[in-house]
């Protein structure tokens, strides 16, 4: 979803340097560096900070979900992009662990449908274009549900996050309700998200107001991306909602701006998988017997709940 700019910073650090930064970041109260880049007490911190309670592990297997799934199919092997803060997906101080809000409603999910998951760790830009050689049968990392992505991908729905953005206390901007405000700003974000394909299609909107063009700074550690807006490298960090309201919870000196775009999330599937319909009836199965508030409100998402999934719905417009 990426489209190439020569002049474009990239910034993918080396993996020492993303284990300083997020144990510096931690160390002050941010979201989560990457616990297994190494641990220490700075993870040991955040890992407290993280919700255990147990939400899955009463649930009972479904049978007129369970049927849905195509004939023999038993277990299934999911990608987890890790690395976020909460509510996403990161380790405990075990390094081994892997807790969010996306893994619980993949366990949840797993056991509606009396499967096993096979888990496997990759980054978020890699995980949707490995769904289509099989080498997962699905992904789960906050994916936004796009039109650019719907052609490629299927998406079973399970909750509503979106775009938005924070800066420091001490920004004058206020609510961002258009991007020609950021123009002539050091936006950082994630690479290969939709953020970064927002702000790469509207790169034009500066340019039409007369204005001096914003800059996209592209993290693949979320840590390093908010360094660079506490160390004032960056102007403003555009993420998901949910994503931000924690960050800026755990981090002082920062803001949250505001929602900008509202985007159905869903576990994502290479094109024409025969698994949706089961996983949204095992996520329709939650909603109904009231699992997945228990989920969102450990996580603290309540506000991101949907009435019931859907199988790639057309994006939301807002």
């Amino acid at each position: 979803m990426r489209t190439s700019q020569p002049a474009r910073r990239r910034h993918f650090l080396p993996f020492a340097l993303i284990s300083s930064v997020a144990l510096l970041l931690t160390s002050c109260g941010a979201g989560s560096g990457d616990a297994s880049a190494g641990g220490g007490s700075g993870d040991a911190a955040e890992a407290a900070r993280i919700p255990t309670t147990d939400v899955v592990s009463g649930i009972q297997k479904d049978p007129a979900a369970a049927e849905l799934l195509p004939a023999g199919v038993t277990h299934l092997t999911i990608a987890y992009s890790v690395g976020g803060t909460p509510p996403g997906t990161s380790y405990l101080d075990d390094g081994k662990t892997l807790v969010g809000q996306d893994v619980d409603f993949a366990n949840a999910i797993a056991k509606v449908l009396g499967i096993r998951l096979d888990k496997q760790e990759a980054s978020f830009e890699a995980i949707l274009p490995a769904l289509g050689s099989g080498k997962y049968d699905l992904g789960a990392g906050n994916f936004g549900v796009t039109e650019a992505r719907r052609k490629t991908i299927d998406f079973v729905t399970y909750i509503n996050d979106g775009q938005g953005f924070a800066a420091r206390k001490d920004s004058k901007l206020g609510r961002v309700t258009e991007l020609k405000q950021l123009c002539g700003l050091d936006i950082a974000t994630g690479a290969g998200t939709t953020f970064e394909a927002t702000l790469e299609q509207n790169e034009h909107v500066c340019a039409d107001a007369g204005e001096k063009p914003y800059k996209v700074q592209t993290y693949s550690e979320t840590g390093a991306l908010w360094s660079s807006l506490q160390q004032g490298r960056s102007d403003v960090v555009m993420s998901t909602i949910n994503g931000l309201r924690y960050s800026v919870a755990q981090q002082p000196g920062l803001k949250f701006l505001n929602e900008f775009h509202r985007l159905d999330v869903g576990f994502a599937f290479k094109k024409g998988t025969k698994l949706a319909p089961a996983f949204q009836a095992a996520v329709n199965k939650l909603i109904s017997d009231g699992t997945y508030r228990k989920i969102l409100d450990k996580w603290g998402t309540a506000g991101s709940a949907i009435k019931e999934s859907q199988i790639s719905p057309p994006e939301l417009r807002s």
